[in-house]
């Protein structure tokens, strides 16, 4: 399987733009600029995107992995904050922050365990994994 964005820019660095489109349309030549970057702009950016495609790909993992242990999840609410590193240009950290609805049979500490292992195995996170990720969870 393989999936595919695109992403056009023009002009230089500060005063540039440009726009991202991915194959399904869902972004379609959606803009992204310095300011959407670095500065409060209406867009998106890259870091952004990172912390969609990890909080998305880490609850589905963790639905998955609950279902492997002979649970069904009921909600689950993933933020992914992405920490970016504006002088050295690198993404230092990502926190996700996991709100869960109780699960009959499931204790706190179980749910924990298998949400540890979501987010180890998460293919995102492996994608990731020269950054620190960090788990919150509210369970």
């Amino acid at each position: 399987m393989k999936r595919t964005a695109s992403a056009h820019w023009s002009g230089d660095l500060k005063a540039g733009k440009g726009d991202i489109t991915t194959q399904s349309t869902t972004l379609n030549k959606t803009q992204y600029s310095f300011n959407t970057r670095f500065a409060d702009g209406v867009g998106t950016n890259p870091e952004e995107l990172i912390g969609a495609a990890h909080a998305g790909c880490f609850t589905m993992a963790l639905s998955a992995a609950l279902m492997q242990a002979g649970f069904t999840a009921g909600n689950l609410d993933t933020k992914a904050t992405v920490e970016f590193d504006t002088n050295a240009l690198k993404i230092t950290g990502i926190t996700l922050d996991l709100t869960a609805a109780q699960i009959a049979n499931l204790s706190a500490e179980q749910f924990k365990t298998i949400a540890n292992a979501a987010k180890e195995n998460c293919p995102i996170s492996k994608a990731l994994a020269s950054v620190p990720i960090t788990l919150n969870v509210s369970y």
